[in-house]
């Protein structure tokens, strides 16, 4: 059990089981775009570790880049969705792997899909750790789920509560 702020929050997801996950969508990853030089663009802050995994089992060339998004305060979505570090890198005509660490309402996705469009990438997939299909009603693909999990609020391996529990290695739930 852990205690961020004010919140319990028991272990639910053990690291091993979070690897194993990351080896299995890399081992695709490495398939589909092994020969074509991707551009990793990791959604910040959440994919932070998400992200550092598969681009080191990465085995081709590729590019790594970051955006900055954020829309939670507390345990809930605002729902308004704000960029807060945008590209800082040319995407017009690459491909483009989406690193996200999790995928719940898809308002962020929707917000990346419109920021992608406008640098003219010639295509992108979304890879996701999380997924949570009871929570995400968007139409925006993802193409890799690493894992399908409830729509619960969870903390770890690079998510937060209100900034803390980021660098816990495995993921917690709220109690």
């Amino acid at each position: 059990m852990v205690k961020l702020h004010d919140l319990e929050f028991e272990p639910y997801i053990s690291e091993d089981e979070i690897m194993k996950v990351i080896d299995g969508i890399s081992e695709i990853l490495n398939s589909d775009f092994g020969d074509k030089k991707p551009v990793f663009l990791g959604v910040l802050n959440g994919s932070f570790m998400f992200a550092s995994e598969i681009i080191k089992r990465f085995k081709g060339d590729c590019e790594v880049s970051f955006v900055k998004m954020g829309s939670y305060e507390g345990t809930e979505t605002t729902g308004n969705v704000k960029t807060l570090l945008g590209l800082n890198q040319e995407l017009k005509g690459r491909q483009v792997v989406l690193l996200e660490d999790i995928v719940d309402t898809g308002n962020t996705l929707v917000e990346i899909d419109q920021i992608l469009k406008q640098s003219q990438v010639e295509d992108y997939k979304v890879v996701t750790l999380f997924y949570k299909p009871d929570a995400y009603k968007k139409d925006i693909p993802v193409h890799y789920k690493g894992m399908e999990i409830p729509n619960e609020f969870i903390v770890g391996f690079g998510l937060d509560y209100d900034g803390l529990g980021r660098n816990l290695t495995q993921v917690y739930k709220r109690k």
